[in-house]
């Protein structure tokens, strides 16, 4: 590769990490070239994206940006997956493609300035979807102003019940 490409791809690389919210690396040795095109298109369904690149030109890129705290993993084969959008959704393709494939393996990887182990990153994957997640939220924060009201309704209730319980005893006696 000459070195105006390697200038313009580390400073691509520098301007993706500093962009996205999360990366992670992986190594993929004995994939095949269609897994990879297949781990790819997976990758971009969930709105990332799956890189091989050189160790070399990823230690050059990664100055100044979070993904500098994996330079000690880059060693062999290495891929990087990365996305600007929900990072969950990122790991859980990754880890669903290695369920079935062996041979990819996840290093680790960086979510915002926070250092992920595989562990770390396969605990991200298992988190629900972001919409699961927000309606979730959306019915816990209804419930509130709900059980309020059921609350403030059941005084005037039994207030009624009472009065009722008093005038059918009235009536009796």
């Amino acid at each position: 590769m000459e070195r105006q490409k390697k200038e313009a791809v580390v400073a691509e690389l520098n301007g993706l990490f500093k962009e996205a919210s999360s990366v992670f690396l992986t190594d993929f040795k004995g994939l095949s070239m269609a897994d990879l095109s297949l781990l790819r298109r997976k990758v971009r369904l969930a709105n990332g994206e799956f890189r091989v690149t050189k160790n070399t030109l990823v230690r050059l890129a990664a100055q100044d940006t979070s993904v500098s705290n994996l330079l000690s993993l880059l060693d062999g084969n290495n891929a990087i997956g990365y996305t600007v959008n929900d990072p969950a959704a990122l790991a859980k393709v990754i880890f669903d493609f290695a369920k079935d494939h062996d041979k990819l393996i996840v290093k680790g990887g960086v979510l915002g300035d926070i250092v992920l182990s595989p562990e770390r990153i396969q605990a991200l994957a298992k988190l629900p979807s972001r919409e699961v997640l927000l309606s979730s939220l959306l019915g816990t924060m209804q419930a509130v102003p709900t059980s309020l009201v059921r609350v403030l309704a059941a005084v005037p209730k039994k207030l009624l019940y009472a009065l009722t319980a008093i005038k059918e005893a009235k009536e009796a006696a």
